[in-house]
């Protein structure tokens, strides 16, 4: 006999689903489409490979005997997500490396690859620097920042998200040549050594997806050859290779010289993107922005898009302005991007000149920083 197991539907589902964004999609190694089951200490694990990425979730289950398989990710994701919600019983047929599944009135058997020809995943050993970081704050974070980086392999660096730690203080950055996202997170840790990695973002989204709402810190693992690093939360783990290389020096695109301080409210701007994005989309995506001061701090600011074929439209929202009147066109997709993860009601918009970049923050929040490239505005 092989492995002999049962868990609960919902559960079984809900761990498949963590881990299933590691599949190997484009693989020419069969057992990198299949995912492995196995018992661990009284638990089921779950895990799935790449070769890039790696992602393990455990499940509460009742171990009757020991073993492991892997199996098409695809066949047992389907096949569970449809099942009804009860008990689901597993068992491992060694000689036919078959997995028998019942559940209800189903039955199913599902031809397997023997674990041993499963890639190993790296586990955390004691050797490993770790760094404990609020789960919220993280994958808030996270969303705020991963957006920007690059989706293109021309400069792989900027695919990734620098992620660097020093005093107390744990920054993710992306840029993708035309915008930036830097948010800083305060840690409260005992943690000394400063570091600076880069990490797909792609990672950092699986990181961000696999926090559940018990977690309270998620573990950062660095291993010494620092070849990976390892994210921990209760029951998950993703283990991600880093990028090679040094990522560009962000600080220095970050402009100090702010004329002007736009200060509106992030729902009617992103609202007024999204309607001059209707026409935009016809114009090279451009947004014009038009801030107008009017007496004391209190003033307008003109969100407008016109193309030649179909037209034009405007929206004037009210706004608090300190500095001098300026116009300046932006993309309004990066617009709608960063709008959409800002939390706050009001939002500050920082210009210097038509041409040079727009500085977006969530008012009152100095750890979060959005830097947007202004598009060329013709006469």
């Amino acid at each position: 006999m092989g492995m002999r197991v049962s868990c609960l539907q919902e559960n079984l589902a809900r761990g498949l689903n963590i881990v299933s964004r590691a599949v190997g999609t484009r693989t020419t190694l069969p057992v990198l489409s299949n995912v492995l089951l196995a018992t661990d200490n009284g638990r089921l694990r779950l895990a799935a490979t790449n070769l890039d990425m790696a992602i393990t979730a455990w499940i509460g289950a009742s171990v009757e005997e020991d073993g492991a398989i892997t199996v098409p990710a695809r066949t047992l994701n389907d096949l569970v997500n449809t099942l009804s919600p009860e008990r689901v019983d597993l068992d491992v047929a060694v000689r036919t490396n078959t997995l028998n599944l019942a559940c209800g009135a189903t039955t199913a058997h599902i031809k397997g690859i023997d674990a041993y020809d499963f890639p190993p995943i790296p586990e955390p050993t004691e050797h490993d620097a770790v760094l404990s970081i609020p789960a919220e704050e993280l994958k808030q974070s996270i969303a705020m920042v991963t957006f920007a980086a690059a989706r293109d392999d021309s400069r792989p660096i900027l695919t990734g998200v620098s992620v660097s730690y020093e005093d107390g203080m744990l920054t993710l950055a992306a840029a993708d040549g035309f915008r930036l996202s830097v948010r800083q997170i305060p840690l409260d840790t005992g943690y000394d050594g400063p570091f600076s990695l880069v990490i797909p973002a792609r990672a950092l989204n699986e990181v961000a997806r696999m926090i559940s709402e018990e977690d309270e810190f998620v573990q950062l693992i660095l291993p010494p050859d620092r070849s990976q690093v390892i994210f921990h939360v209760e029951n998950a783990q993703l283990v991600s290779q880093l990028i090679d290389g040094t990522f560009p020096d962000y600080r220095q695109i970050i402009p100090r010289d702010v004329q002007t301080h736009t200060v509106l409210y992030t729902a009617d701007l992103l609202r007024a993107a999204r309607r001059a994005d209707i026409f935009a989309r016809e114009a090279n995506h451009t947004v014009r922005c038009s801030i107008e001061p009017q007496d004391g701090m209190a003033g307008i600011v003109r969100i407008s898009a016109q193309a030649s074929e179909t037209g034009e439209n405007e929206v004037i929202l009210d706004a608090s302005i300190e500095g001098d009147g300026i116009e300046i066109a932006f993309n309004v997709r990066y617009l709608i991007d960063v709008l959409s993860v800002i939390p706050t009601d009001q939002v500050v918009l920082k210009t210097i000149r038509p041409d040079k970049p727009g500085i977006l923050q969530p008012v009152n929040d100095e750890n979060f920083t959005h830097v947007v490239m202004p598009m060329h505005l013709s006469r």
